[in-house]
């Protein structure tokens, strides 16, 4: 049976919160009854998602800024919730960037950095603090989401375009969450892996379960603000998914009840043809 009841006023860590899948999954959380903190990189964005929401709502909403790539900034902002709110009981691993560039063109090394440093550090530094606050607090449902893609699992192919370093970097994130899944076992934690994908995008000594759910979600190509008239995936006219798709999925997920574990889930717009 799914439902939100247990995550009534606990807390949802969101990454990448400013726009697109992000913004849309705190706006569904938020309106399910879950408090809500937005990590990222433009604040101003988030005062404007926060404004944008009903007023018994928007009192459960918190932006805080955080360049989920830099360390530090990850560390203090769990510190915060930790200190503010209690700490995280979700964790949703959105941030993701990607370039406009060739893995062969002189002078990429900050692109292809910035891409390591977002899609996959970020994702290990949350989910190494999200449960951290967990398994500190001894709760027992905890959930990792981290939103994956398509080309986490192949390499489309686009005529005159490049997926450079976005792609490693996501097939590098498939191989973190069934890491994490192992890791999760092999300290006797209680697991659902489930990875969301989009294209872009204990050995314990304690008597209780504890249960750390970690979910990868793999959407196709989805309409955020990375497109622009002239992306090769508009002047083609590819079928797009909608934000709003995937943080329906990303509610569906966490809303399973404990023996059930969506390890990876995979969606695409109808007549996608990668």
């Amino acid at each position: 049976v799914l439902n939100m009841n247990r995550w009534q006023n606990r807390v949802a860590v969101v990454t990448g919160a400013s726009s697109g899948i992000g913004a849309e999954c705190c706006k569904d959380l938020v309106a399910k009854g879950m408090i809500v903190v937005g990590l990222a990189r433009r604040a101003n964005r988030m005062e404007e998602l926060k404004a944008s929401l009903p007023a018994d709502q928007s009192t459960r909403f918190y932006g805080r800024q955080c360049d989920v790539s830099v360390e530090q900034q990850v560390i203090d902002s769990f510190a915060w919730v930790n200190e503010t709110l209690g700490g995280a009981d979700v964790l949703i691993n959105n941030a993701g960037i990607i370039r406009r560039m060739h893995l062969v063109d002189e002078g990429n090394s900050a692109d292809i950095l910035s891409i390591i440093n977002t899609n996959l550090l970020g994702v290990t530094w949350c989910t190494r603090e999200a449960f951290l606050s967990m398994k500190k607090r001894q709760i027992n449902d905890g959930h990792v989401v981290i939103i994956n893609s398509i080309a986490g699992h192949g390499v489309p192919m686009v005529p005159g375009y490049s997926l450079n370093m976005y792609a490693p970097s996501k097939h590098a994130i498939t191989a973190l969450a069934e890491v994490l899944r192992q890791e999760f076992l092999n300290k006797g934690v209680m697991t659902k892996i489930t990875v969301s994908h989009e294209n872009s995008c204990m050995h314990s000594r304690i008597s209780y379960i504890f249960y750390i759910f970690s979910q990868s979600i793999s959407p196709g190509v989805v309409n955020t603000e990375i497109f622009d008239e002239t992306s090769p995936e508009v002047v083609a006219g590819m079928p797009m998914l909608r934000a709003e798709d995937v943080a329906d999925a990303v509610t569906y997920c966490i809303q399973t009840p404990p023996h059930v574990q969506i390890h990876e889930l995979t969606i695409k717009p109808i007549g996608e043809k990668f």
